[in-house]
């Protein structure tokens, strides 16, 4: 497809005429609900989706929407935040990573911090950039700090395959790769859960499939539409979610068929089970500790793992948020930005005190830049 034809599809899911006539169809169909909806969007895309287009605005007040822990940023502990740091502050180590991570505080400072004071700490638009550094720097050990969801994982995986296949033993991974399902089940776990239907992450189902939501519908009784990130797709999910809802039925829907399977990408998904297996535990930032909800490298390819490498050397003491941050009530839906006391004050992208603000899929970040509502 040509650039000026993805152009037009996309500007046709930004159309605000077909957005106002799906408003008018949710607002009909919505008087027929028996209760609220509260629509969890899992992910921070379409957190930002929202706000940026005021759909809320759109739609009646008993849809409320939960905004969910979709951001690999936003979740990251600051003590793995902290074991980067540590890693960067090395000898003659070079530490790769990706976008917003930069910029996330660990306990007493950040990547960012740490390169404006001399440690080599690079962005990458790629994790296949790392190989032609790790050729140029043979004389330093390259760490890339791997993050995200299924969505990226299987881009870390075909990395180390390259490093196998090229013989580069000088670049390492620290693999922080967290899986969505495991950390929607301990939010519908918690008993102060209100989430009563879900939006869930198309690019993740891509890799994943769809199917990796189902056990969501059958154990909460809960609706979940794989949705799109554009406006329309977003507006037709909660179509769908209130359609099921008035014919009670729980029931997993795919909204964004053009892209999404049930099944998914089965070769990228045996490229992320050839190197990596599931951790037996691992902390989220705002949620806590959640049992196999992360990946890490299988223990025939430890060689390559900086976590175990320099384990002695790295810290390992959790550390808790800020004690004015609400990023934790964020992280579960049992909080809005607003409701913090520091939102928009002590706490701005430029000067966060918590993770949600920091990233640019985090839910203080979209409130903070459309609408602070």
């Amino acid at each position: 497809m040509h650039g000026l034809e993805l152009k037009e599809l996309y500007e046709g899911f930004r159309d605000a005429e077909v957005i106002k006539v799906l408003a008018k169809r949710i607002s009909k169909e919505a008087a027929k609900l028996c209760e609220a909806l509260c629509i969890m969007e899992v992910c921070g895309g379409h957190t930002h989706t929202i706000m940026k287009y005021g759909l809320k605005q759109l739609l009646p007040e008993t849809i409320e929407f939960i905004h969910g822990p979709g951001c690999p940023v936003c979740i990251m502990p600051k003590e793995r935040i902290d074991q980067a740091i540590a890693l960067a502050k090395m000898k003659d180590i070079i530490l790769l990573t990706l976008g917003d991570m930069l910029y996330v505080p660990g306990s007493i400072s950040s990547l960012a911090k740490e390169r404006a004071q001399g440690c080599d700490v690079r962005a990458l638009y790629s994790p296949m950039d790392a190989i032609a550094i790790a050729l140029e720097n043979p004389d330093k050990r390259i760490v890339y700090f791997a993050i995200g969801f299924e969505t990226t994982t299987p881009m870390t995986a075909a990395l180390l395959q390259q490093v196998q296949e090229k013989g580069i033993s000088n670049l390492l991974f620290h693999i922080n790769h967290v899986l969505v399902p495991p950390a929607v089940d301990a939010i519908m776990e918690d008993k102060e859960a209100r989430v009563n239907a879900f939006i869930a992450p198309s690019h993740v189902s891509v890799i994943s499939g769809a199917k990796i939501y189902s056990g969501i519908c059958k154990n909460y009784a809960t609706p979940v539409v794989v949705s799109g990130f554009e406006p329309v797709d977003v507006m037709q999910s909660i179509l769908m979610i209130i359609r099921q809802k008035n014919e009670q039925r729980c029931e997993l829907e795919i909204e964004y068929s053009r892209c999404v399977t049930l099944d998914g990408n089965l070769k990228a998904q045996e490229m992320m089970h050839k190197y990596m297996k599931p951790r037996e535990n691992f902390r989220w930032r705002g949620i806590g500790d959640i049992p196999y909800s992360a990946l890490e490298l299988k223990d025939e390819f430890e060689h390559y793992d900086a976590e175990k490498i320099f384990y002695a050397q790295l810290p390992h003491r959790p550390i808790d948020d800020h004690k004015l941050c609400i990023c934790a009530k964020i992280l579960k839906g049992l909080a809005k930005p607003k409701e913090c006391s520091v939102f928009g004050t002590a706490c701005t992208p430029n000067q966060p005190l918590g993770s949600c603000m920091v990233s640019s899929e985090g839910a203080c970040n979209a409130y903070y830049r459309y609408a602070q509502v």
